[in-house]
């Protein structure tokens, strides 16, 4: 038996014991924190590697620039807007309080929802002006683009939805403390994303 104990032992997951004290487990960081955290390094890497691709066809002759919608500024703050609401509502909730708490958090949440809305729009539009997704690469570069992050939006705002079921259905603060950092830290990535490539979309 003790050869058996030996062999299935796992030390990774021990600290060395230090004046006979239990030991401990290696990692105390929440397992959902962990998993965002290689989420946002695999999103970063897709995105890094759509914008090398985007560089690299835009130097072919049959690419024509699409010029932006101006609507696309009035999106941007709707996403900037929601980035905020998740801001305060995490810094309620840091200091133990709940006040504004669901003003905040739903808040966000309808934000994020609006500006969704608004990129479908923008797409309507530009297909009404002819612009589809097969006229041209730079076109259809642009509706992959900002349909991946929408899409990873989208994804955020499940477990948004959520959270805010525990929260109306009368959980505790505290309880959705964790859910609450992790949906403002994610939503502040895709507000970088955004940036980012708003800012390539616009100049190229």
């Amino acid at each position: 038996m003790s050869l058996i104990k030996t062999v299935t032992e796992k030390p990774w997951e021990r600290k060395g014991v230090i004046g006979g004290m239990e030991p401990e487990g290696t990692f105390d960081t929440e397992a959902e924190r962990v998993a965002l955290t290689f989420f946002l390094v695999i999103a970063t890497v897709i995105f890094s590697l759509f914008m090398v691709s985007y560089y690299i066809r835009m130097e072919l002759p049959d690419w024509e620039p699409l010029s932006e919608p101006a609507q696309l500024w009035f999106n941007t703050g709707l996403l900037v807007a929601s980035s905020a609401f998740f801001q305060w509502a995490r810094n309620i909730v840091a200091r133990g309080d709940s006040k504004n708490l669901y003003t905040s958090f739903f808040g966000a949440g309808v934000l994020a929802i609006l500006f969704i809305v608004a990129q479908l729009v923008t797409w309507n539009h530009l297909q009404a002006g002819g612009f589809y997704l097969s006229s041209n690469p730079a076109n259809a570069f642009y509706y992959l683009l900002t349909g991946l992050h929408a899409l990873h939006l989208a994804g955020g705002l499940w477990v948004w939805s959520k959270s805010a079921i525990r929260l109306v259905s009368g959980g505790e603060p505290e309880d959705i403390k964790l859910s609450i950092e992790l949906c403002t830290v994610y939503w502040h990535f895709l507000l970088l994303v955004w940036i980012v490539m708003f800012a390539v979309l616009s100049n190229t």
